[in-house]
């Protein structure tokens, strides 16, 4: 008896798709999704027989789900590659590496044990847009499927051909010692060997593969996990401690004492040494980062431009993609190189790789190069709950009640507003530099609060104080996952 198609249409995300396996989609959804993408992927490309490069992540019903995807995708006519168990970077890698049209990654990245979702794309180092995420959701719930004749293939031993690109060009003098945390996830098998191969010494936390996630989720933005690194650090005397994400797109970082950077400071790092040898380049920041960007010195000296765009890896590549910038640093610790520097997709190992050449080009510790930056309070990325169906109408009500106080000169901790970004939610601006944001989550039913002070902790503090009460008025806002 076939069994009957589940497929929650939320799953369909702005630019990937993430279920509850089981409950919110079963195998025979995913078969059809796979059809769905198949489909998508032959209209946009006009190939009948496109080359699709397939992987997955380590968790224990996620080889169940990539072959479903397979049968779905084969039954368009796809010729699909399997590149085995896999990181999202390795599979971006390998659309350039053996010139494919398109990728699909099975994972739910840093997502709770139970999740499961694909990354997907076309167009050569980027990942699917809202647009093409509408698309895909509308050919796959309404089942307007092609049919054609695709064959498999098993690519085997691609893992030491990403490994050996990453390697080979990025050896490095200067002996650093590294603590590489993994949280279990599918990093645990390749971050550490890559790091160890360009000449670091190699502290490994957690790298052992456990799909439960025993100790806490592989999300370098989780306070546990950044709290872990940070003691291994200080107990090991290591100059720099890597968290990686479940499916290594992402880098969490902590410095030599054992203090989380936030990504988005890493990101201005990496940006003023990057800016001495290229100048006159674009760099591409989330909403979600620093003010300190726009007025850097180095940067300003070297000519270098910053452009604050939509929060979510598939936007900012794409910004980095089209403005042909050098760069993209996103807060939740995605980081995008262009040529010379990569293919323009986030990897998180490549982005700790060019953490360990800024450590390798200054006779400084990390804690030293960081004093370079003028301080900021910034909080961690918090998100209060709020339903799916909700959240995007939450943040409207919420731009348009800044907006009135901006209007109506109202004063926030003795400041006005002094400008409003609606790229991506509304950030929101004052003369001293602080700031505050609040987005709809791309991949949660919950909403995104950021705030920063250049000034003092209490500012940053009444900030979120102030949004807090904009929101709670909604009565639309649930728990916070963390809070200042």
């Amino acid at each position: 008896m076939n069994q009957s198609i589940k497929i929650d249409p939320y799953g369909f995300r702005e630019y990937d798709a993430r279920w509850l396996y089981e409950k919110d989609i079963n195998l025979e959804g995913i078969k059809n999704l796979g059809k769905g993408l198949g489909t998508q992927i032959i209209n946009h490309t006009k190939i009948s027989n496109p080359r699709i490069i397939v992987g997955h992540d380590y968790r224990s019903y996620s080889e169940e789900i990539k072959n479903g995807l397979k049968e779905g995708l084969i039954s368009t006519g796809c010729f699909v590659e399997d590149i085995g168990l896999s990181l999202s970077p390795m599979v971006y890698f390998a659309q350039f590496n053996l010139n494919a049209d398109a990728v699909a990654m099975v994972t739910a990245s840093h997502n709770e044990n139970g999740w499961t979702g694909v990354k997907m794309g076309i167009s050569k180092g980027l990942t699917h847009a809202p647009e093409e995420m509408k698309e895909l959701k509308e050919i796959t719930l309404n089942k307007k499927f092609i049919s054609g004749k695709g064959t498999e293939k098993l690519i085997k031993n691609f893992k030491e051909v990403y490994e050996r690109n990453l390697i080979d060009k990025n050896r490095i003098n200067k002996k650093i010692k590294a603590v590489v945390a993994c949280g279990n996830g599918t990093a645990g098998i390749f971050a550490p060997e890559i790091l160890k191969g360009i000449g670091c010494e190699v502290i490994e936390l957690d790298c052992e593969l456990d799909w439960s996630f025993p100790k806490y989720n592989p999300n370098p933005e989780d306070l546990e996990m950044l709290h872990a690194i940070a003691q291994a650090v200080k107990k090991n005397n290591a100059d720099i401690g890597f968290g990686f994400d479940g499916d290594g797109d992402r880098v969490g970082v902590i410095d030599n004492l054992g203090n989380e950077i936030f990504s988005d400071k890493i990101g201005l790092l990496i940006a003023r040494n990057l800016s001495t040898k290229y100048q006159n380049s674009k760099f591409i920041v989330d909403v979600k980062s620093t003010g300190l960007f726009k007025k850097d010195k180095v940067l300003l000296n070297n000519k270098c431009e910053t452009i604050y765009w939509k929060t979510g890896h598939s936007h900012i590549k794409r910004k980095v993609n089209n403005e042909k910038a050098l760069a993209g640093f996103e807060k939740s610790g995605h980081f995008f190189f262009n040529p010379p520097l990569g293919y323009g997709y986030d990897d998180g190992i490549n982005s700790a790789i060019q953490i360990c050449h800024l450590l390798d080009n200054q006779n400084k510790k990390m804690s030293d190069i960081l004093k370079d930056l003028p301080t900021t309070y910034q909080s961690p990325t918090m998100a209060p709950y709020c339903k799916d169906e909700e959240k995007y109408k939450v943040v409207e009500e919420v731009v348009k009640k800044i907006n009135d106080i901006k209007n109506n000169n109202i004063k926030i901790d003795g400041q006005e507003i002094q400008e409003i970004l609606t790229v991506n939610g509304v950030r929101f601006s004052f003369a001293d530099g602080s700031w505050g944001l609040i987005r709809a989550s791309s991949n949660k039913p919950s909403l995104v609060v950021v705030t920063e002070s250049p000034v003092s902790d209490d500012r940053k503090k009444k900030i979120f104080e102030f949004i807090d009460k904009l929101l709670q008025k909604t009565g639309k806002i649930g728990e916070y996952d963390q809070k200042i």
